[in-house]
């Protein structure tokens, strides 16, 4: 009778593989796989959430906000909330304006999510009140594609920031030519506009209204194709009209005819070519001992789904070192802000370098305690798990981020315990049975711990698995970890019966021929320790005593671990803080406020900042939102605009060469910074990139009511509640 046959499915397994021709090859396999993997994975910072947002935009121009509220916003929400899928329904009522607010639930697909708000907009068109002027919905969809990876701030000395835009818009047209990028804009660009200014004394002397310099204007400023002119055989097509280039074109436009005399423009207004008044101010200011300020435009670079963010980051740094002296010209500073290529870059090294580390640990114990050809069979069926775990997680669509890479470090402790007893066992076997040739005594002893193998593999899969339901955008988030370890344990289970047998026949050395009870070199010299602790838990005698104590001081400890956080000395947090290398302060005016103040008190707070000795560089944004991250795009930060809103984006030294977390940094200059804003009556918030999943607030309070008066009491005494809660 084949003894295999009373052995279990892992004892037929090892015992099937051990000498099959296939087993490199599936090694092989799997090594090149990883390889693979590792070479198409694209690597990103964070991991991608699929969450869906839109803003549906209304003009009402001319309209108050409470009859924006009343008549394009409230029936908007009603309608929009009818669509399945959404998670939130938020709306912000201007005056002129309505922005209703979309947010689908996460794993909703974006292509789905857009159709069906397309879909509920369009086909509800009657909501609109008809004949007041309201313009049809404008719907801007948004998603984690639309945070860019690299931010370029343009400033020189005396250089002015109409100057700044027309380099900022030959750059963009570069840019743009670069493989993977998506969406390349500029912040802070004046603009350019031909100003009319109206002599009321003589518009009235002409007899002309402002209605018909407006119609002429319209008129003048148009194009269209008229017909082709035939001539010579050939074809030429002929346009009326076009364009306005610059002021002296407008200073002949016959604006009306009165008593047989043609009107000009120009005899009824004065023209000026430039920029329009400002709606927006952005500049560049330095810290340290040349401390400076700059006008600055930003050029922020999104990249398109799916690509490398490292590998676009690169090739846009590249191509902007090629555009020095040529398309940006000599005094032209171009200070890269943002490159999330060279964060997710150091993030992906670190962590892959604790995962060597922690793997070289595994193995070194393994040499101590089995010897080195144990240990070198372990490390190889680690490093064949860690290449088929990489596989399997780009197929299953993950990307190479922090959180993917985490759950590989946060797993080779268990991925590894396969091997481990797998290879353990055969050893002792060897000792066990000394007469007994490898290939006879590997399927007996994988057989032994198979079962238990098994059973401990599913165990720990059961136990993570249900981390990949959490709902929120913390289960996307999250849902590496679980999966991938999940993936990675079911992998190493396979590769311990398949390849590690296969791996102790050819590198285990054969049985001296000693006889069972054999011991020596660290097994030796732990004996009487482990003789020493555990003598007493099973004598006959004084056993039962010494294991009550033992469980009374197990409960002891228990309860002193759970009375830490209670006490203060332990705080209880979702996730480690990250020490990043950028903050930004956030500033709300009161409603009214001018571009002018607004942008005063971001150089006073801008002032301060350039004190802070890790301070390297800050960008103001006066009147505009800056580049958004994640964080941003979840809290709408890019629909800021307007003479009360402000942002400083500010760049710290390099987390390795400072000694303070960007945390504790962001918390020192904090109360300064409140202290410069409660003098101008701003508000003042000093805003962390969070270490995870971002959300609306740390805590938020929804206060509804039919009459907004009521509303803003209510709201203004839950915040004297927050106010004094310390």
């Amino acid at each position: 009778m084949n003894p295999t046959e009373k052995m279990g499915i892992s004892g037929r397994i090892a015992a099937a593989f051990q000498r099959a021709q296939i087993t490199p090859l599936l090694a092989i396999t799997a090594l090149l796989l990883g390889a693979f993997a590792v070479l198409v994975t694209p690597r990103e910072e964070e991991p991608q959430i699929n969450v869906t947002m839109a803003n549906v935009l209304v003009a009402f121009p001319g309209a108050s906000a409470r009859d924006v509220e009343q008549m394009v916003a409230v029936p908007a929400e009603q309608v929009i909330s009818q669509i399945a899928g959404i998670e939130h329904t938020m709306s912000v009522s201007r005056p002129g304006m309505a922005i209703i607010t979309v947010q689908f639930k996460v794993g909703v697909p974006r292509t789905e999510a857009l159709v069906r708000l397309y879909d509920a907009v369009n086909s509800n068109a009657d909501w609109l009140p008809k004949g007041l002027g309201v313009q049809p919905p404008l719907v801007k969809p948004k998603g984690i594609d639309d945070v860019p990876i690299v931010g370029l701030t343009l400033f020189g000395a005396g250089i002015d920031a109409t100057d700044l835009e027309r380099v900022a818009h030959s750059v963009e047209s570069d840019l743009k030519r670069v493989a993977g990028t998506r969406e390349v804009r500029t912040i802070g660009s004046p603009g350019r506009a031909i100003m009319v200014e109206v002599d009321p004394a003589r518009l009235a002397g002409s007899g002309v209204t402002v209605g018909d310099l407006r119609n002429a204007l319209q008129a003048a400023n148009a194009g269209m194709p008229v017909g082709e002119l035939l001539s010579g055989n050939r074809a030429v097509a002929v346009e009326a009209g076009g364009y306005f280039e610059r002021a002296q074109d407008l200073e002949d436009v016959v604006v009306a005819v009165r008593a047989g005399r043609a009107v000009l423009l120009k005899d009824v207004a004065s023209l000026k070519d430039g920029a329009p008044p400002a709606s927006s101010y952005v500049w560049h200011g330095t810290g340290g001992a040349n401390r400076a300020e700059f006008p600055a435009v930003t050029i922020a670079i999104t990249k398109k789904p799916g690509e490398n963010a490292i590998d676009v980051a690169d090739a846009i740094t590249r191509r902007v070192a090629m555009l020095r002296n040529t398309v940006i010209p000599e005094g032209v500073e171009v200070s890269e802000t943002r490159n999330y290529g060279v964060t997710a870059n150091d993030k992906a090294q670190k962590l892959i370098q604790k995962l060597l580390f922690a793997t070289a640990s595994v193995v070194a114990l393994v040499f101590i305690a089995l010897g080195r050809r144990e240990a070198a069979i372990v490390g190889s069926a680690v490093v064949l798990t860690l290449a088929a775990t990489l596989f399997a997680s780009w197929a299953w669509g993950f990307t190479l981020n922090r959180v993917s890479l985490f759950a590989l470090i946060f797993s080779i402790g268990i991925l590894v315990d396969d091997a481990i007893v797998v290879v353990e066992n055969i050893h002792r076997h060897q000792q066990l049975e000394p007469g007994k040739t490898l290939f006879e005594l590997i399927p007996g002893a994988v057989d032994e711990v198979g079962g238990p193998t098994i059973l401990a593999t599913f165990t720990v899969i059961a136990a993570l698995l249900p981390m990949a339901f959490v709902s929120g955008l913390m289960g996307p988030y999250m849902s590496p970890i679980p999966i991938n370890a999940s993936m990675g344990m079911l992998l190493s289970l396979a590769i311990a019966f398949v390849v590690t047998p296969w791996l102790a026949r050819i590198w285990m050395k054969p049985s001296s021929g000693h006889h069972a009870g054999a011991t020596g070199g660290l097994s030796a010299k732990l004996a009487p320790l482990f003789q020493r602790v555990f003598a007493p838990l099973l004598d006959d005698a004084r056993g039962p005593r010494a294991r009550r104590l033992l469980g009374a001081g197990v409960l002891g400890l228990i309860a002193i671990s759970l009375l830490l956080p209670v006490i203060g000395l332990v705080r209880l947090k979702m996730l480690p803080l990250d020490n990043k290398s950028e903050f930004s302060v956030v500033v709300d005016m009161p409603a009214g406020t001018p571009l002018e103040k607004t942008a005063a008190v971001l150089r006073e707070l801008g002032a301060h900042l350039a004190t802070v000795p890790e301070v390297v560089n800050y960008q103001a944004y006066a009147g505009t939102a800056a580049p958004i991250n994640f964080n941003g795009l979840v809290r709408q930060y890019y629909l800021r605009a307007g003479g009360e809103v402000g942002e400083l984006q500010v760049n710290l030294t390099d987390k390795h060469a400072r000694s303070e977390q960007s945390h504790a940094i962001a918390t020192r200059v904090r109360p300064a910074l409140q202290a410069i804003g409660k003098k101008f009556d701003a508000n003042v918030k000093v805003v962390e990139v969070p270490p995870g999943p971002p959300v609306l607030a740390p805590i938020v309070a929804e206060i509804y009511g039919a009459d907004a008066e009521g509303r803003r009491k209510v709201a203004k005494q839950v915040r004297a509640v927050f106010e004094q809660t310390p």
